[in-house]
């Protein structure tokens, strides 16, 4: 009888402390969330790892009003969380950076306003999975004065994306310029060298075609930035550039495949 007391007694012991345990790994794990989500807000360098059910996601982009709890998997984060990221768009002027961002995100901003401010500012939820990220876009217009709003656009941005026309070699000269002015305010973000107008690119000579995708090779690899070959009007690579930054940020597996054939859009990394 007293052997029974004394196990009884020890089992009771034991039960309250695994209670005990099992309550404060909730509250960890609870506030552990909560500073995930402040952190990958501000965050500029690293970034959480979606679940393994999101990395055979396919991307998608959705409006968040067509968002639905039903539609949410939860990947760590309430179902109310949206996580925010910020990706600039920096190159001269009239090189097609309003007609690719207007392809992906489907609006465009007022040209006036545009004119004054400098900056386009825009924003497209996507939804990995169920793991809701919105990305805030920054498109900084390209003439002398809006070089005074590369800061406000590349501060805390994830990913800037260097752009210029393939059918105008000073415009990828002008790109090592952004790309300076750019670092000055952010050294983390993921730089990506996109050329536009492919449309109007593979009307030019053969050899004309070769030494500009040389070049743009060239300065992409002094980047260290993966290059693109794009075309909104025929919205060539356009979506792609985007996953290929989720899945660079997010560590989510994509097989981009690389094409260096000239007169086709190259993809280099």
């Amino acid at each position: 009888m007293t052997q029974l007391c004394r196990r009884m007694f020890h089992f009771n012991v034991k039960r309250r402390i695994l209670l005990r345990v099992s309550v404060l790994r909730r509250y960890l794990r609870s506030f552990w969330n909560r500073f995930l989500a402040c952190w990958v807000g501000k965050s500029s360098i690293r970034y959480r790892q979606l679940s393994h059910a999101a990395t055979s996601a396919t991307f998608s982009s959705v409006s968040t009003a067509s968002l639905s709890p039903e539609n949410v998997v939860d990947v760590g984060f309430m179902s109310s969380d949206l996580v925010t990221l910020k990706i600039s768009l920096l190159g001269d002027c009239h090189i097609g950076k309003t007609s690719f961002l207007t392809k992906y995100v489907g609006e465009k901003k007022g040209e006036e306003e545009f004119a004054v401010t400098g900056v386009n500012q825009v924003d497209k939820t996507m939804c990995v999975k169920g793991a809701r990220i919105s990305y805030s876009i920054w498109e900084v217009n390209g003439n002398n004065s809006s070089h005074n709003q590369v800061s406000a656009a590349c501060k805390d941005s994830v990913a800037m994306l260097f752009m210029f026309d393939l059918t105008s070699r000073c415009t990828l000269n002008s790109v090592i310029t952004w790309y300076q002015q750019a670092r000055k305010w952010n050294q983390n973000a993921i730089p990506v060298l996109i050329g536009t107008k492919f449309d109007d690119f593979v009307q030019l000579p053969i050899d004309l075609q070769w030494t500009i995708a040389s070049q743009a090779r060239a300065y992409a690899k002094a980047l260290n930035a993966p290059l693109f070959f794009s075309s909104a009007t025929y919205n060539i690579n356009v979506n792609k550039v985007f996953k290929f930054i989720t899945a660079k940020l997010f560590n989510l597996p994509w097989n981009l495949e690389r094409n260096l054939n000239i007169g086709e859009p190259i993809i280099d990394f």
